[in-house]
């Protein structure tokens, strides 16, 4: 059984950065994938980015990249999605996700946390 816990969200002033965390209680973190999405109100949810635990390989949605930076740190069981230059648009619940396989930006994770609200005033 995964367990995930995130925090980190709150509000923002756009071109701010916030740093959302994701807490991992797991047996094992070989195989293991994070991948952090995000959903607006009435949008689909959206890939945001994610990482192989092991290999600490990263994946990027398109519109991401160059703002967004998704770490991990195995001592302490927790993934991070640092966000910079965030913009209004960014505005969304901010979900952690993880499953045990490859990286899948459609949303095949087993395990998700509650969201995280993140808000960017302009």
């Amino acid at each position: 059984q995964v367990q995930l816990v995130e925090s980190g969200g709150g509000l923002v002033q756009a071109g701010g950065s916030l740093r959302l965390s994701c807490a991992a209680s797991v047996r094992t973190f070989t195989s293991f994938t994070m991948g952090w999405f995000r959903q607006a109100p009435g949008k689909e949810r959206e890939f945001v980015a994610a990482i192989t635990w092991s290999t600490y390989a990263t994946y990027y949605a398109d519109s991401m990249k160059g703002r967004f930076t998704i770490s991990r740190d195995n001592a302490k069981n927790t993934g991070y999605l640092q966000m910079n230059s965030l913009k209004p648009e960014d505005t969304a619940v901010y979900y952690c996700a993880a499953r045990y396989g490859p990286v899948d930006s459609r949303g095949s994770y087993d395990y998700w946390g509650q969201g995280t609200q993140v808000t960017v005033s302009s």
